[in-house]
Order: structure tokens, then C-alpha cells, then sequence
């Protein structure tokens, strides 16, 4: 199975406002960036986003090593809340509805396709891919300013 690094990054200018997201995929020495935004959305929206677009960017399965330096992203799958929501019908402990079920489920489902480990890494501390991320991401949500 081909190991692909995955490096994510979701931004916005207010929360909710406009919105941007930045994926690089690196496999072999080769990358590909990817970005993409919305008028209206919020930050936990974008850093879910870029991990979507980023994982279904992949053509066959991969074991895939997801860096990023969302808390909410890295949260929400490795201490299970999105798998739980999921099973409670999109509802969370307090029977209060999940945010962004959507974007959880596409994830969920990227999910058992590919092998995804995390990585979580300090935003805005030099990271050079984090910071790429956040270029692509800013960048692309500057137009709606």
C-alpha cells in the first residue's frame, strides 16, 4: 500500500465569514496542492474540509500520515466523538445535534477506506507545510473580502 502524507489547514476571516482551506499531498518526492473555500462558513468547517478534499484527492487506498493543527479534526476521530455522534444519529452526549454531521460523515466514510494515522502539529509556529496550508487556504478566501 502507497504512504502518502497528507497536510492540512482550514482559515477564516471571522467565524462564520469567508472561508479557505489548503491540502498538500506529498507521495514519492512528488506533491500536489489543492485549495478551495466558501463565502460563508466557519474555521472548524475548513479544517474539515481540507481533510475531505484532500483524502478523496487519492485514487486507490493509501496508509496515509494527516497533518494538521486542528485540535477539533484530530479530536473528533482519535477520541471517537465523530463515530459516536454518528451511532446516536448525529446527536452528542447532551442529545444536542453534532455540528458540521455532513462534513463528519464524508470524513467517516474517506475514513475506512484509507489507513489514516494523525499528527497533530502548533499552528502558525513555522511548520513549513502548516504554513503552506494556511497560505492556500487564506489566499483563496481573500476573494470574497
Amino acid at each position: 500500500m502507497k504512504h502518502v502524507e497528507l497536510f492540512t489547514d482550514g482559515a477564516c476571516s471571522g467565524n462564520p465569514g469567508p472561508g479557505g482551506w489548503g491540502a498538500i499531498l506529498r507521495f514519492n518526492g512528488q506533491e500536489k496542492e489543492l485549495c478551495g473555500g466558501e463565502p460563508q462558513t466557519t474555521n472548524n468547517r475548513m479544517e474539515l474540509t481540507a481533510a475531505i478534499e484532500g483524502l478523496a484527492a487519492l485514487k486507490e487506498r493509501c496508509k496515509v500520515t494527516l497533518c494538521t493543527d486542528s485540535r477539533y479534526l484530530v479530536d473528533g476521530i482519535e477520541k471517537g466523538w465523530a463515530r459516536s455522534w454518528k451511532k446516536n444519529g448525529w446527536r452528542k452526549a447532551d442529545k444536542k445535534p453534532a455540528l458540521n454531521a455532513d462534513l463528519w460523515d464524508r470524513l467517516l466514510t474517506l475514513l475506512d477506506i484509507h489507513e489514516v494515522s494523525f499528527l497533530w502539529v502548533r499552528g502558525h509556529q513555522g511548520h513549513p507545510e502548516n504554513e503552506r496550508c494556511d497560505r492556500l487556504a487564506v489566499g483563496w478566501y481573500q476573494q470574497y473580502l
